[in-house]
């Protein structure tokens, strides 16, 4: 394959070389991904959906593209692209603040980790590119719809005020 392509593949799969980084690869992709969740809520709400949906399936491309070229096994730690866009989808209609963020960012960690069930039943049966990215959108759905409910009954005003 030709080195660009390579490169490019590489750099947008580690967002741009923090899967690289030895512990926690995938927390340090997640905390990559603020920027742009912040560029995202800029645009305003319906523009974040559309945007993170494009982001989404691209990223679904690029998944694939890495595990062909460059993963020795499935969803290797070093891609994290599948991380920022689970993040991406955990902030969907949440607003961006310190205090929202931090929850946003503990809630899609810890389901990533942990991975209750339906997260552990993608993690293991869904193959290839689609796979690795799967985990983490189901991942950011769950913790979206937990963003949602602490939203609604106001648990973060609860905690500052």
């Amino acid at each position: 394959m030709n080195s660009r392509y390579i490169f490019s593949v590489k750099a947008l799969g580690t967002w741009f070389g923090l899967g690289l980084i030895p512990y926690a690869p995938g927390t340090w992709g997640t905390i990559g991904a603020i920027p742009l969740v912040w560029y995202f809520h800029s645009l305003g709400e319906m523009q974040y959906m559309y945007a993170t949906a494009a982001f989404v399936m691209v990223s679904l491309f690029i998944a694939q593209m890495y595990e062909n070229e460059l993963a020795t096994e499935h969803d290797p730690c070093e891609f994290v692209l599948d991380e920022v866009a689970g993040f991406l989808v955990t902030m969907t209609w949440v607003p961006f603040t310190w205090p929202y963020l931090l929850a946003g960012f503990v809630l899609f960690r810890l389901l990533d980790i942990l991975k209750p069930w339906p997260i552990s039943w993608v993690d293991a049966e869904v193959p290839g590119g689609f796979g690795a990215m799967a985990d983490d959108l189901v991942a950011g759905i769950l913790a979206s719809i937990a963003m949602q409910l602490i939203l609604h009954y106001k648990l973060i005003e609860m905690w500052i005020v």
